[in-house]
């Protein structure tokens, strides 16, 4: 095989999802000369959108939440501000199950008052929130433990185990409260109470121009959520190469740039130089990346859990005979004994996901809870969910399609001791200068925090670079 010199670069963005698209794309905007390498011959990552005939399906994420300023600008940024659509206020109406009935989660006291998804015990129990003494102990603690410990059980079972399990496919008995939701950690870190901490935060994120996630907008596209890949895939038309493999970064010898990367494309091996590295792919493929550089923090990263998801789509043409879908859709508790993690209404929370008079459903199966169940065979994958809806939303209507995506490695789990193992990426960084990490395994794992996260990282890399230069005539991709 031959080497082909590939190009030099002011920064080269390892990964196409849409942490390595968005930082991309800033700092080409700053006027820096970079070189985006994909490994698959597709953009985006787990952000995919299909057309089914009259039918529309998001196979990964559906929707973001509009929680900073920063994720307005930047969808106008890139072109799509007449593009986005917000949720149907119906979607504000989420069901949670419980005795094999769907309930709507309270939106204010007096609904939490009402509300049969808790007893009276367990509303007292909420209540006693501000008096229950602050935790002293520095050591990590599960997201089960802390919810538990503040506000009793029954509302750890019925609100954030669900709650978990929509977020992260996940287990609240293995992720950590400080990194898997920071925030609600704060809370009591600061305030001495989740209670008291949500009033005065909400002072403070008023201030910032912040918008806390139970009251940010909904938004997605008219065509899907893959229109933001798309958008920032022609934005980087002329600094993307796809199918690209690497296989070593290095420091460079030469004094005029700091790394080398080598990897294959088309059956020929090439060489991309460059004084700014930003790895953005999931945590096991940074691993390898990085067990020459780091072989402590590449056993790290690549214990990072991500458990298998099975997405199943179901779409009708016409009217559907079950229960009104009048809300997002619903959450299945863990205690409930159910073989899905949720449902959500998805024409419903937007339109054009289904003809009109018809609907169309999104089913999650698997995660932590019974990945056993990602894994079935198509045909009892569909009637295990079938019978599930069946019974839960009383439908007896049979689909007129019926799509199944299946993501062998989801969601990244920030399980205890994941705050270690980003104290470490920072100290990898702050040793090897010009080496950047980036990706949903860090600092959050939306859609609306990996833009949040480009942002941070494409300032961190400005401020790194040399100044650009002007690009040499022979100096052009020719792979």
């Amino acid at each position: 095989m031959s080497n082909t010199a590939f190009k030099k670069a002011d920064v080269v963005v390892i990964g196409g999802g849409i942490s390595g698209l968005a930082t991309a794309f800033r700092l080409k905007q700053a006027g820096l000369d970079v070189v985006l390498l994909e490994k698959s011959h597709d953009l985006g990552g787990a952000i995919r959108t299909r057309q089914l005939g009259e039918f529309l399906m998001d196979c990964g994420p559906n929707s973001t939440l509009e929680t900073s300023p920063e994720i307005a600008q930047f969808v106008e940024a890139i072109g799509l501000g007449e593009s986005r659509i917000y949720a149907n206020e119906d979607a504000s109406r989420r069901y949670i199950l419980r005795d094999a009935r769907l309930h709507a989660l309270p939106m204010s006291p007096a609904q939490f008052v009402k509300t049969p998804i808790f007893s009276a015990k367990g509303k007292l129990r909420l209540f006693a929130e501000p008096f229950i003494a602050r935790r002293t102990s520095d050591e990590d603690e599960t997201v089960a433990a802390f919810v538990q410990r503040r506000v009793g059980k029954e509302f750890l079972d019925y609100a954030i185990n669900p709650f978990t399990a929509g977020v992260y496919a996940g287990d609240p008995g293995k992720l950590s409260i400080r990194s898997a939701f920071a925030k609600i950690y704060n809370l009591e870190h600061e305030y001495g109470s989740l209670v008291m901490g949500a009033i005065k935060g909400a002072r403070a994120r008023r201030k910032l121009g912040e918008t806390a996630k139970t009251k940010a907008r909904l938004f997605s596209f008219k065509h899907g959520m893959g229109e933001l890949i798309d958008a920032l895939g022609t934005h980087l038309k002329s600094n993307i190469q796809t199918g690209c493999t690497i296989t070593d970064i290095r420091a460079s010898e030469s004094r005029e740039v700091e790394y080398e990367i080598s990897g294959q494309k088309n059956g020929e091996d090439f060489t991309v130089t460059t004084d700014s590295v930003v790895l953005t792919t999931p945590a096991a493929v940074t691993s390898t990346l990085l067990r020459d550089l780091d072989s402590q923090l590449a056993a790290d990263l690549n214990a990072i859990t991500y458990p298998p998801v099975a997405v199943l789509f179901l779409g009708f043409k016409g009217p559907v005979q079950c229960r009104p879908l009048d809300g997002f859709g619903f959450l299945v508790p863990e205690v409930e004994k159910r073989k899905i993690l949720g449902c959500i209404w998805s024409s419903t929370i937007f339109p054009g996901r289904a003809p009109e008079g018809g609907a169309a459903l999104t089913i999650f199966a698997g995660g932590m809870r019974q990945p056993e169940i990602a894994g079935l065979a198509d045909a009892e994958l569909i009637d295990t969910v079938l019978a599930e809806l069946g019974e839960l939303l009383d439908l007896q209507t049979k689909p007129d399609l019926v799509e199944i995506q299946r993501w062998p490695r989801a969601i990244p789990q920030y399980e205890l001791g994941h705050q270690q193992k980003m104290l470490a990426v920072e100290r990898f960084e702050e040793t090897h200068p010009g080496i950047f990490l980036s990706g949903n395994y860090r600092n959050g794992i939306s859609i609306g925090d990996c833009v949040l996260q480009s942002g941070r990282i494409a300032d961190t890399v400005r401020q790194h670079c040399k100044a650009p230069k002007p690009t040499k005539p022979d100096e052009v991709l020719n792979v």
